[in-house]
């Protein structure tokens, strides 16, 4: 899959381990969320156009370079949140949106409780935040959503995604990209990704 940029590093494997135990506690899983959203924010913008500005240094005066269009962060909740103040931090120039969407297992739909962008967000490139792409309802439905304020490139950043997930979101939007950790063996009958690492939302918020 072209649009899949795969971060196979051995570091990042070595936490996402100990995202896979149920044994890490709660802190600790929102910690290591943490740590990789920077690296996935590093992957994601590594291509970003620059322009230059001029300032003074203790010395003399320089020019240095600047990222051309800040993105907007996005997260879709409650998991994305899990990544979104980390993302801030390594891009403290972005703007933030927020999509309340979830899969109702009943209706076999997604249901949208919430939507929030920045006014200005047309044309601007966006980093859709969420941890695990699994049966891919939730993250298209929210792509959906996006592409109707006519903002610019979407790329997603996950730590977990499934092949399926991968397959329907590139089916429904060939031009967005996804940067992730691991690509993960299948979907069990209730849409969670195996091995995976459970309900991140749960596990990261303490909820059960």
């Amino acid at each position: 899959m072209k649009n899949l940029n795969l971060i196979e590093h051995p570091l990042l494997l070595h936490k996402v381990g100990f995202l896979r135990d149920k044994n890490t506690k709660s802190s600790e899983f929102r910690s290591i969320i943490k740590e990789l959203s920077r690296y996935l924010a590093y992957e994601a913008t590594k291509d970003y156009e620059l322009t230059t500005a001029d300032v003074e240094t203790p010395w003399e005066n320089t020019t240095v370079q600047r990222i051309a269009t800040p993105p907007i962060v996005v997260s879709i909740m409650r998991a994305g949140n899990g990544m979104l103040d980390s993302l801030l931090t390594t891009l403290p120039f972005a703007q933030a949106g927020h999509i309340g969407i979830y899969r109702d297992k009943f209706i076999k739909n997604t249901v949208e409780y919430y939507f929030k962008l920045p006014e200005n967000c047309k044309g601007k490139p966006i980093l859709l935040a969420d941890p695990l792409l699994a049966t891919g309802d939730t993250i298209i439905a929210s792509i959906d959503r996006l592409k109707q304020y006519e903002v610019g490139e979407i790329r997603c950043l996950c730590i977990l995604v499934s092949k399926q997930g991968l397959s329907d979101l590139y089916e429904a939007h060939p031009d967005v990209k996804v940067y992730a950790i691991s690509v993960e063996r299948e979907l069990n009958e209730m849409g969670y990704l195996l091995p995976g690492l459970g309900d991140a939302g749960d596990r990261l918020y303490n909820t059960k």
